[in-house]
């Protein structure tokens, strides 16, 4: 995935978390064919992904992360 309005590598080390977050975000909410969604780290910081992401999608991810919980 290329963002052309934001330089990553700068991004990468002044906050590395902060950038593992808006990387997932922008996988999930934009996306680009070829590339998968790497489950754990999803899961390690779905709290603050919840509500950054799209209801729609938030909702079928939780129900594929977690499939034996009711979605709400």
């Amino acid at each position: 995935m290329y963002n052309w309005s934001v330089d990553e590598e700068m991004m990468k080390k002044a906050d590395p978390d902060g950038y593992e977050v808006w990387r997932l975000e922008q996988m999930i909410n934009f996306g680009e064919a070829g590339e998968k969604l790497p489950e754990l780290k999803v899961r390690s910081y779905w709290h603050i992904l919840k509500d950054r992401i799209d209801p729609s999608y938030r909702d079928y991810l939780a129900s594929l992360l977690w499939p034996n919980q009711q979605v709400s």
